[in-house]
């Protein structure tokens, strides 16, 4: 499929959306993030006003020409991370262990468009510089396109996020490069509890795309997502064809769940077990997340099944996530995570990997996070999939069974 009908094929999907979300909608449930309040426009803390145009104290509420219209809602910000740790691993985003790394310095700015009042248009540009701007780059396709020649050393910058969106009524259309749905950790520091990443997230799921994805909301409890990508990690170049979508219910005031997926053609330059891989097949993913007062426990399951260009596995991997968080006070929590990952070698090989991570999140401030934890890694198989460091005792310099490893870091958000 040429580019130019990967566009008309976005425009269709684009239309769909639409669609449905005229014959779907409903006016009584508004957006989330932008309730409707009985007092006329009701500041939400995003830079933003929403709700009714008039109330009876104050009257009918100016009218708006389009182009403040567009601007209201518009944010910007950002944070800095510093981090530490003992021991790295080059399959869990963590590799440049021993010393202090900036880990994240990340711009943004955006307006999310609100339907609610008719057609609303928004989007939104994300920034980063580095160690982890290289694990975030639209590494899909390495050939020196959109951010992969973006380094500096082990530092580099990014750019994953780039996209317009449209909104009206209950539904919107995102078009550019955007993070994944698939998964429950995600790139951006702040929006994660634990400072390090599990081998699910690093290793069977997408980051970013480049497509259109379609959002509906057809009540208070379901969102439904669907759309077109060119595969995974890409920028704005070729990386394949895929189905990106899926669901989220809202089941009882304490339980949500969450089922996403990709299918299609998911990279075209795949480099795995030394040889070039097309790879086509499926990634599901699913996350439920109870909370009960003052705890909250997530439940990820992840699969991802995929063959190459020869009709042979590609990846095929297994994951089970459990994360159990306690808040101790206003500005103090615990976590747990404790994670099996199933990984297929070759035809008949298959490698478990564990791991159990204890960690706190403190406030000292509003506007700083400090993230200390302790993980343990344990890489038990005969042969071992090379999760841990090197033994210095080893004479083959084979990696640890099992690792323990200390990190923390401070996210300072402005």
């Amino acid at each position: 499929m040429n580019l130019i009908s990967r566009f008309f094929a976005i425009a269709c999907i684009c239309n769909a959306g639409l669609a449905v979300g005229q014959q779907f909608g409903h006016e009584e449930y508004p957006s989330e993030s932008y309730p409707i309040s009985g007092e006329g426009y009701e500041y939400q803390g995003d830079g933003g006003y929403y709700g009714d145009a008039s109330c009876e104290s104050c009257g009918p509420a100016p009218a708006k020409s389009c182009f403040a219209s567009c601007l209201d809602g518009f944010t910007y910000g950002g944070w800095a991370q510093l981090g530490y740790y003992t021991y790295g691993s080059p399959m869990r985003f963590n590799n440049h262990p021993d010393r202090v790394n900036l880990s994240q310095m990340w711009l943004f700015a955006g307006k999310q468009a609100n339907g609610a009042q008719g057609l609303d248009l928004g989007g939104r540009i994300d920034y980063v510089y580095g160690v982890d701007a290289q694990d975030t780059q639209a590494f899909g396709v390495d050939n020196g396109s959109w951010d992969t020649g973006w380094d500096n050393g082990i530092y580099g910058s990014a750019m994953p996020q780039l996209y317009g969106e449209a909104a009206y009524g209950n539904t919107s259309i995102k078009m550019g490069h955007f993070f994944t749905l698939i998964g429950y950790e995600v790139v951006s520091a702040p929006d994660n509890f634990f400072f390090s990443h599990s081998y699910t997230m690093v290793n069977s799921e997408p980051f970013t795309h480049t497509g259109a994805l379609v959002t509906h909301k057809a009540n208070e409890f379901v969102t439904v997502w669907g759309g077109y990508t060119l595969g995974w990690d890409s920028g704005y170049t070729d990386n394949g064809d895929n189905f990106l979508g899926g669901i989220s219910v809202v089941l009882t005031d304490y339980t949500t769940i969450t089922y996403t997926n990709t299918i299609g053609r998911l990279n075209e330059n795949l480099e795995l077990r030394g040889q070039d891989m097309k790879e086509r097949g499926q990634m599901h993913s699913i996350v439920a997340s109870t909370t009960v007062e003052n705890f909250n426990h997530v439940l990820q399951i992840d699969r991802l099944d995929t063959k190459n260009q020869f009709d042979t596995f590609a990846r095929d991997t297994f994951g089970i996530n459990n994360y159990l968080f306690y808040d101790l006070a206003d500005d103090v929590a615990a976590g747990l995570r404790f994670e099996w990952w199933n990984n297929r070698r070759d035809t008949n090989d298959h490698t478990d990997v564990y791991a159990l991570t204890l960690g706190m999140n403190l406030k000292p401030k509003e506007f700083i996070t400090v993230r200390p934890e302790v993980r343990w890694d344990w890489d038990v198989d005969a042969v071992p999939l090379g999760i841990n460091e090197p033994n210095p005792n080893s004479p083959t310099n084979s990696p640890r069974s099992n690792q323990t490893t200390f990190g923390i870091d401070a996210i300072v958000t402005f």
